[in-house]
This record gives C-alpha cells, sequence and structure tokens, in this order.
C-alpha cells in the first residue's frame, strides 16, 4: 500500500455515505432544521463559553456539529477529507443561513490552508482511527491554538474498536500495531445501504493519543471514561437512557467513549 492509498480509499468511502447518511433517522436532518442541537452530553460541559470563540472543527464530516457549534455562539470552521461531504455541509449551512466555513482537505494538511489561529479546535467520535500516526495530528492541533486555547476531543473508546463487529470475540489489538484493512458493507447511520467499501483504519491506545498531545505542548485539563455511547453506531447495542447506548450484555463492563479538554500554554 502506498503512502497516499489510504487517503483514496478512505476519500471514496465517506463520499459515498453522504447521500444515505443525510437521508438517515440516525442524523435526524430534520429536527436539526428545526432547532435539534446535535452535541451530546459529553461533549457539552468542555464546550461552555465558546460563544465568540474561534473554533476549528476537524474531521466534520457534513457539518452537523459544526453548525451546532455555530448556533451556540462559535465562528466555525468545519475540515474534513470528504470533497462531497463538504459540498453538503456549504449547501446546509446556506439554507439554515449559517455562517460557518467549510474546507475540504485531509487532516495532515490543513496548514496549507493559512487559516490563522483558534480559540478552540474540536474533534469527536470515529475521527482519529482514520489517522495512522497521531504527532503530527497533535502538532497541527497545537500549531493551530491561540496561546489559552483549548482542544476538546470526544472518541470512541480503543476497547471498542478491539472487538468484531458483533462484539462477540476479541479481534484487533488495544495497540496500535497493525494496519485495519476492511470491506464495509452498509453504513453505520443505515445498515440497509447498497454501500459497500473498502477501509483503511487503525487503533490507537489511550497512552498514544494522550503522549501525542503532550508532547506537542499542551497541558491536560480533563480526561473521563463513559460506559455508554451518545449514539446507535454499532451492532447489538440497547438503549439505557437518552442518547445512551450500551452493548447489550456487556452493559457498564466496557468503556465506550472517552472525552478530554487540553490547553495551550
Amino acid at each position: 500500500m502506498g503512502s497516499d492509498d489510504y487517503l483514496k480509499y478512505n476519500r471514496d468511502a465517506w463520499n459515498s455515505k453522504v447521500e444515505s447518511h443525510l437521508a438517515s433517522d440516525f442524523y435526524r436532518l430534520k429536527d436539526f432544521k428545526s432547532g435539534w442541537n446535535s452535541i451530546s452530553e459529553i461533549e457539552a460541559p468542555l464546550l461552555k463559553g465558546i460563544e465568540g470563540s474561534r473554533l476549528l472543527h476537524l474531521q466534520c464530516h457534513f457539518g452537523q456539529d459544526t453548525l451546532s457549534l455555530q448556533r451556540m455562539g462559535a465562528d466555525c470552521t468545519g475540515v474534513d477529507l470528504s470533497d462531497k461531504a463538504i459540498k453538503a455541509a456549504r449547501e446546509l449551512a446556506q439554507e439554515m443561513k449559517l455562517k460557518s466555513q467549510f474546507i475540504a482537505s485531509d487532516v495532515y494538511s490543513i496548514g496549507a490552508h493559512n487559516m490563522g489561529l483558534f480559540d478552540y479546535v474540536f474533534s469527536s467520535y470515529g475521527t482519529i482511527g482514520w489517522l495512522p500516526e497521531l504527532d503530527p495530528w497533535a502538532t497541527l492541533i497545537a500549531q493551530h491554538l491561540k496561546p489559552g486555547g483549548s482542544f476538546v476531543f470526544a472518541e470512541f473508546h480503543p476497547v471498542i474498536w478491539m472487538h468484531d463487529v458483533d462484539f462477540k470475540f476479541i479481534e484487533y489489538s488495544y495497540f496500535n500495531r497493525q494496519t485495519i484493512e476492511e470491506i464495509e458493507s452498509g453504513t453505520y447511520a443505515d445498515r440497509e445501504a447498497q454501500l459497500q467499501n473498502r477501509t483503511i483504519s487503525w487503533n490507537h491506545d489511550l497512552g498514544e493519543v494522550l503522549t501525542a498531545l503532550l508532547k506537542a505542548g499542551l497541558q491536560l485539563e480533563y480526561f473521563q471514561e463513559y460506559d455508554f455511547s451518545p449514539y446507535n453506531c454499532f451492532k447489538n447495542m440497547v438503549e439505557s437512557g437518552e442518547r445512551r447506548y450500551q452493548v447489550e450484555g456487556l452493559e457498564g463492563k466496557i468503556p465506550m467513549v472517552y472525552a478530554l479538554k487540553m490547553r495551550k500554554a
């Protein structure tokens, strides 16, 4: 596999999902246009005070969270690998008369867009698994933060990615020791969607994540693990509360999400 092959396969995969995701019940687009906020209870407390701030949202998909953050008062810029997702984000922003900007770029190339410095960088749920290395990711986050600026991150726990899709056995290492190549049918937002994509990803353990961010000069202010997901995006999940989902048979036994906040000195 060439150094950029993963970008092609993953961009193609995410491009193919956009239409299905926009139409799915999963993303509640009709509710969103009527005022529903997609930011969950996990990351919302870490984003208090964003009113009037500049915020960079990495791997924003079609911009639903980005636009939710603008509604909360931030001046937002969203970035995503998928050019079709960015096109949809721009169209959604225009329809909703919101002013967020959207840029099509892979994470490692954001420095080429001269976006300036931000008060916040934000990233959430199913993002870093598409990146082979975290040191350059963390460096770019630090480079785009103003002094005193914050990085807010919510992500699925690496323990989740160890399991097979049915959560019956351990299939992959907790550590970043292999490139994971899979053929994916359907999509987490619509399992019946007539889609089949080759994807390339990596698991990143908590030590790798925290060490990369600390090496980049960020200071840890908050870290927490959660035994639920705010999204019903895996197989065999049961609802344990409003916007709280757990794997059936493993309720309360495994971490599903973690969240952190780090500050640039």
